[in-house]
This record gives C-alpha cells, structure tokens and sequence, in this order.
C-alpha cells in the first residue's frame, strides 16, 4: 500500500464531500483506540472544521487517558480541531433504571453494550446538528464488511466512512504515517462497551490478523487441504459473524405489495 497516496485520497475525498454537502467538517467519537484516532486526524487534514467528541459510559480509565492524550495531540498539530466531553454515564444509568428488570438472561449484557453504542451515535448526531458537522465514521473494512463487529444504528450509523475499504492492518500502517500516539498504536482493540477491559479479540475469538486472512481466504477460494486446526477454526468464526450480521450489511429488507393486492 502506497500509504501517502492512500492518505492523500482519503483526505481529499473527505474534503470534497462536505464541501459538496455545504457543511462545515466532521465530528468524530474519539474513544482512545486507533480507528477514532486515524479517522479523526484525516478528518483534520481536510482543513475543515473538526470536532472531536469523548462520551464515557463507566469507562475503562485506559480508554480514557488515550483518547485525551490523542485529542491533546491533534489540537496541538491542527488549528481546527476542537473538543468536547458528554459524559453519558448519568444517561445510561437513568435509561438501565427505567427499564424492567430482567434476571437470568444472558442477552441482557450485549443489549446494553449496544445501547451505549446507540447513545453515543445520538449523541454525535446532536454534536453535528448544532455545529454544522457530518457524523464520520470510524468502521474498519474487516468490522464493516468482514465479521460485522459494530452496533446497528450505533457506531454503525454514521454520514461518511473514510476508512471502511482499510483492512485492520492498513489502519495501522496509516496510523503509524500520521505519528498517532504510541500508547494507542500499542493498545489491544477494543470497544469499550462493558465496563472493564475487555478486547476485540477476547469478544471474537480471533485476532485481526486471523480475520484478515480469513478474509481473503474465503474471497479468493484458496484450497483448504492444508490448513491447520486453529485456521479451521477461525475460518468458522469468521462465517459465523459473517452469516449472523448479514442484517448489518445489507438495506433494510422491504416487504413490496404485488399489484395485484393494491
């Protein structure tokens, strides 16, 4: 990957479609992992009004210290960055505490890690509204398009998605030419929905380096004689997500009336 070019791409592409749209910029949830931290700092590159949003929900203290250390960074380099913080723990709490208490349900623990997810996507729509700003996305090509790793109408609702055609490992590559804090570079993925540190990989099954290859193992049909027991496995992960989040990926399905019942 030509990783100045592909920047310089990325860059302009943000640039023209706010312009286009007669928009100011873009505002970004900045959680302290290396897809908010690349997404926002192209996204400051464009010249355009940036503004970078932390919404903390009972969050891990290490998602906390990184995204500020990004956000202090990035303020430094570019004039038209700024930031705001919306705690939304008071919010969450409110929102758990009105709903009826479920026991014994093992749902209940993803449903309001999506319900985070959800707040925070209301929460950058009302950041964009107010200050003229695209909500843009921070979704990578393997979470996207691969394993659907992201929350519908969460971080899955957004206006723009400038990185969503990267692979994991070319948001690290852009990440490193755009001198991204190391203690983000270095930090294990995570999304930070539950409390504690839990990552990416401890959710999945696999790493993003198994993901990638599974990835391209599938889409390129490569005889699977040969593969070893743990690549079996993560080529079934990988199908599992995929199959599952085929809703995330595809429109809306929309049940059409026949003619002849109008």
């Amino acid at each position: 990957m030509n990783v100045e070019k592909v920047t310089e791409h990325i860059v302009k592409w943000l640039k023209d479609y706010a312009e286009n749209a007669r928009v100011k910029g873009y505002v970004v949830g900045v959680s302290g992992g290396i897809d908010s931290a690349v997404t926002s700092t192209l996204c400051a590159m464009t010249g355009l009004d940036v503004l970078c949003v932390e919404m903390p929900i009972h969050q891990h203290q290490d998602h906390v210290t990184r995204a500020q250390e990004h956000i202090k960074q990035l303020k430094e380099r570019f004039d038209n960055v700024n930031d705001v913080r919306s705690d939304l723990t008071p919010v969450f709490d409110t929102f758990v505490n009105a709903m009826p208490a479920v026991e014994n349900n093992p749902q209940v623990e993803l449903t309001l890690g999506n319900t985070r997810a959800r707040l925070r996507m209301t929460t950058l729509y009302y950041h964009g509204g107010v200050h003229g700003l695209l909500v843009a996305g921070t979704g990578n090509k393997v979470e996207d398009f691969g394993v659907g790793f992201y929350t519908k109408y969460g971080d899955g609702g957004v206006d723009v998605s400038p990185i969503a055609d990267l692979l994991k490992s070319e948001v690290y590559t852009v990440g490193d030419f755009l001198q991204v804090p190391t203690s983000i570079m270095k930090a294990a993925p995570s999304d930070g929905l539950y409390g504690a540190e839990r990552t990416d990989e401890d959710q999945i099954g696999a790493s993003y380096d198994e993901l990638e290859w599974a990835m391209e193992f599938i889409l390129k049909k490569i005889d699977s004689n040969s593969l070893t027991s743990r690549q079996q496995e993560v080529i079934q992960i990988y199908k599992d997500y995929n199959r599952r989040n085929q809703h995330k990926m595809n429109p809306i399905p929309v049940c059409t009336i026949p003619n002849n019942l109008r």
